[in-house]
Order: C-alpha cells, then sequence, then structure tokens
C-alpha cells in the first residue's frame, strides 16, 4: 500500500480531490492508496452478494451501497472507505452529510461493515477495528483471504482467515473477535441464517 505523507491532507481536501474516487481513503491527515485488485475486488464482490441475499430474506430496511465513506465524528482528517457496508435506510435521514454526498458520520446508520485485507492489514486489524467499535457499529468483518495479518490477528502458520467482530452490548466500546479459517462454517449474530464458509468467497481462479 502506498502512504502519501509528504502532504497532509485536510478532510475538506480530500473529499474534493478524491471522495468520488473508490481507489483512496484517509487516515489522520494521510492518503491511504487501498491498491484494489481482481481477486479483491472478487472477495467484496462475492461478499455483498451474499449479503445481500440474506438482507433481503430478513426483509431488513437495510442497502448495501456501492461507494461509501465513514466520517467518524471524533477523528479529524479521516474517512474511511470500507470494501462492503450495510445501511440502516431508516436512519439516513439523521446524516447531515448524506443527501449531498455517500458520507456517513452517525453510527446509528451502519449495521455491519467488512474490510477485504491488502497490504494494508495493519489498519484492518487495529485502527479501523478501535474506530468502528466506538461508532457503535454492531458487526464488522476482516476478510484475510491471503492470511496476510500479523500472527498476533491469524495465528501461525499464517493462513486464509476470517475474523467476525461484534458488540456484546450496543454501550460496548470493544468488539469480541472469532476467527474462522477455510472450511469453517461462519457464525454470525447479527445474521444469525446465513450459511456461509470463507471458501464460498474466495476467487475462483
Amino acid at each position: 500500500m502506498t502512504h502519501f505523507t509528504s502532504t497532509q491532507l485536510s478532510l475538506d481536501r480530500f473529499l474534493e480531490k478524491y471522495g468520488d474516487n473508490p481507489r483512496y481513503e484517509l487516515i489522520d491527515g494521510e492518503l491511504r492508496d487501498m491498491e484494489p485488485t481482481g481477486p479483491h475486488e472478487t472477495v467484496a464482490g462475492n461478499l455483498s452478494g451474499y449479503l445481500f441475499t440474506e438482507i433481503q430474506k430478513s426483509r431488513q430496511p437495510w442497502i448495501l451501497p456501492k461507494n461509501c465513506l465513514i466520517q467518524p465524528p471524533a477523528s479529524e482528517a479521516t474517512a474511511l472507505r470500507p470494501d462492503v457496508i450495510a445501511l440502516d435506510e431508516t436512519q439516513l435521514h439523521a446524516e447531515p452529510l448524506w443527501q449531498q454526498e455517500p458520507i456517513i458520520c452517525n453510527g446509528n446508520s451502519i449495521e455491519w461493515v467488512a474490510e477485504v485485507v491488502s497490504t494494508n492489514w495493519q489498519d484492518d486489524y487495529a485502527r479501523k477495528i478501535e474506530e468502528y467499535a466506538l461508532l457503535g457499529i454492531p458487526e464488522y468483518w476482516i476478510v484475510d483471504y491471503r492470511g496476510l495479518g500479523g500472527l498476533a490477528f491469524i495465528g501461525k502458520p499464517k493462513q486464509p482467515t476470517l475474523t467476525v467482530c461484534w458488540l456484546e452490548e450496543p454501550t460496548a466500546d470493544e468488539y469480541r473477535q472469532q476467527p474462522y479459517r477455510l472450511g469453517d462454517p461462519l457464525h454470525s449474530p447479527l445474521f444469525p441464517q446465513l450459511q456461509l464458509r470463507l471458501d464460498d468467497l474466495l476467487p475462483r481462479t
């Protein structure tokens, strides 16, 4: 992943230059190039498909926007761009920016979020897990389909891992975490009827 550290960007400047570009996000004023690849997008697309089907079955008023930024109110010069996100459409009326731009500021609007790990795995396992928990997002998935994360997160030997993180209470500020390996059936507190394995998300080639 490329870090552009020579110039610190304000949030307004980032939105002006990169707000519509799904390749970039901003963390503490540093521009992050997410370097999406074909396999990365395949995993994200497969995950979106499974979640869309499950949302339709459960008749929840949730949507999966194609492009969305999260602007944590407590973090200056930060705009996170999750790979997949589920929003509660009934809460979007309270979002101050939504009618003009696909930017979410209130954690109440977010039901679920997922990051597909690439070379920026430190952000997914550390910074974002803290931000998402503080926002009160009920569930966060870390889809490390190449097993890139540190040993403290995915164990040894490294292997493809999908970590389900969830808040046991709405007021909790730290996630409980459960890693799943290839072949393991996943359990999601938010989608208890979902039948899914990490294997189902992987590229076919």
